[in-house]
């Protein structure tokens, strides 16, 4: 993206990273530089660091880092062009004309404008007498016409190409309709037809009020019975939730997990706005963490069906992860929030608040589902019991949470808390082992680069590929080295392509009088960008010397002398031994 360099410098001196990124997390400052809890990943000590000196940030648990753009793409969702945009409205700029490339851009704008135009089609139709079967069956779930028109909720007929045809009508061009995935290819590859036929539709609303995706449930016993939008370019089920747009509003800072659309409108519809959903898919770490902006808290409201259960299972550890205090509301057996609340009548509302209130932690809970599997009137029942408490309670990460639960479990089964507390003490140190051996083995991979698919050369040339790595890190922090630079080492002397790639790139901006890092984001991958930082952020407490500088320049020039097996192999006797003559 050929944004003018001035207007980038600009952008990023008026939206100060430690600034921006200071509303959305909590940081404190460590030496020159400030530390908080990752936002992009759960973990619970600070590994999340910003370098203030150059306007950059680099996470040591994820080995994600970038500038103030890189960090409003990932927050944000956004696209380059969109995420530059963002910025610039925040710091009151206008955006240089008809200087970028702004064709995916423009793309994601035209996708929003069609799903806008596809949920106002979709309601129109449910209002309608083509909509007839789709109107009660929401009538017959009990949904009053007010909160339909407050999820915007719609109906796709069973028409093969009615909304395709209403949309091309509108403007949009088949390319567009099918990167939205509200329409699919013909197998000629000429037409398109409507993705959602005969459904009741769930629009998926973002954070800033677009229409990103829908979700769609069949009028009959077709499989899939739910049918979702795949991810495009505005889209990811793994990231978004649904009814975050309205939760997000009601300023309590505890969110109600629930599993699916119908269970959150019912649940919002009863007075409890601040419940939200997956999209057809488990729970995963990035939702955990948005829930994490927006909610200290999470009731955990699955249906009490098998499934709900295993689903729970899987989300506790999941929230914990990101940090988040868990509850767990448990619902009468056979039941969903839906049709709990219903079951009530005009009393739904309070009786859901009442669970809510009586809801246990995630501790209780799995410590109640533990008492169902053994028979506790016998002595080898409640052994086995207590050994897989214990195993609960030394996972717990608050040593005051933990003497809590061993002193009521003690109290209980009137046993020594000694004992009990040797068990879990046993469990922790096991546990507190294996965790510094995975530790220990991430820090031997990264330093070997063993599984580094971004740079598999580093592994077989390690000490070239280490001074490369060191040399590009003073480069950029010293730009007026590049001509010393320059004149004792080529760029054919680099044996790791990656790193030969870098220092070309950071020295032809140098030697143009640009900054090194300032259209980063624009020219590297995410991976090859967060590299980058992950160098810099490496080397940012050495006190490069001159000296030192030298010292890479020779390594490098002298590992480029050495010769490989197959340079060997393609050599004549005389070769080799001039070779071995040389000392290298």
């Amino acid at each position: 993206m050929a944004f003018p360099e001035s207007f980038l410098q600009e952008l990023k001196l008026r939206n100060d990273i430690t600034e921006l990124v200071s509303s959305y997390i909590t940081l404190k400052r460590r030496g020159r530089n400030m530390v908080g809890l990752c936002p992009f990943h759960g973990e619970k000590t600070p590994s999340f660091n910003i370098y203030t000196e150059n306007g950059s940030f680099y996470c040591f648990g994820c080995g994600v880092g970038g500038d103030v753009i890189t960090f409003v793409m990932k927050m944000e969702n956004l696209d380059y062009v969109d995420a530059v945009k963002f910025l610039a409205q925040r710091a009151g700029m206008d955006m240089p004309e008809d200087s970028y490339d702004d064709s995916m851009s423009r793309l994601r704008t035209r996708i929003y404008e069609a799903n806008r135009e596809a949920a106002r089609y979709y309601y129109k139709i449910l209002n309608s007498p083509d909509g007839k079967s789709g109107l009660d069956y929401f009538h017959g779930r009990m949904l009053t016409d007010r909160t339909i028109r407050h999820f915007g909720l719609g109906f796709a007929d069973d028409d093969w190409s009615s909304l395709c045809d209403y949309l091309i009508g509108k403007g949009f061009s088949k390319n567009e309709l099918v990167a939205a995935n509200l329409a699919v290819r013909q197998r000629n590859g000429k037409g398109v037809y409507d993705r959602f036929r005969n459904r009741v539709m769930f629009p998926i609303i973002d954070l800033r009020g677009n229409v990103i995706a829908f979700g769609g449930r069949i009028m009959t016993d077709e499989k899939p019975k739910y049918l979702n939008t795949s991810d495009t370019p505005v889209f990811k089920k793994s990231d978004n939730l649904f009814s975050l747009n309205n939760a997000k509003n009601t300023g309590s800072r505890t969110l109600i997990l629930c599993e699916g659309y119908m269970d959150v409108i019912a649940v919002n519809q009863a007075g409890f706005q601040n419940a939200v959903a997956t999209l057809g898919t488990a729970l995963t770490k990035e939702q955990a963490m948005l829930i994490k902006r927006y909610a200290d808290e999470v009731v955990i409201c699955y249906d009490s069906d098998e499934a709900g259960q295993k689903a729970t299972a899987r989300a506790i550890p999941i929230l914990r992860s990101a940090g988040l205090l868990i509850r767990i509301l448990t619902l009468p057996s056979g039941k969903d929030p839906d049709e709990f609340i219903k079951s009530k009548g005009a009393d739904g509302p309070e009786a859901f608040r009442a669970l809510i209130e009586k809801s246990g932690n995630d501790v209780e809970y799995r410590l109640q589902k533990l008492r169902s599997n053994y028979n506790l009137n016998t002595p080898d029942g409640r052994v086995r019991f207590l050994e897989e408490a214990a195993k609960v309670i030394a996972a717990i990460y608050s040593p005051i949470e933990r003497e809590v639960y061993i002193s009521k479990l003690c109290k209980e089964f009137e046993i020594s808390k000694d004992s009990f507390q040797r068990q879990v003490n046993s469990i922790t140190r096991r546990k507190n082992r294996e965790d510094r051996r995975n530790e220990v083995r991430k820090i031997q991979n990264d330093l070997s680069g063993r599984g580094d698919r971004l740079d598999t050369e580093h592994v077989k040339k390690p000490r070239s590929s280490s001074a490369e790595e060191a040399l590009i890190a003073y480069l950029i922090k010293n730009p007026d080295s590049v001509g010393y630079i320059n004149e004792r080492l080529e760029p054919e002397r680099f044996q790791n392509e990656l790193m030969k790639r870098y220092y070309s790139y950071f020295s032809d901006r140098i030697s143009q009088g640009l900054d090194p890092l300032n259209n980063l984001t624009a020219d590297f991958s995410e991976d090859e960008r967060s590299r980058v930082y992950k160098i810099l952020s490496k080397h940012s407490t050495i006190a490069e010397t001159r000296s030192a500088l030298d010292e890479y320049i020779k390594t490098i020039n002298e590992e480029s002398r050495k010769l490989n097996k197959k340079d060997l192999s393609n050599m004549t006797a005389e070769e080799i031994q001039e070779y071995l003559n040389s000392g290298m």
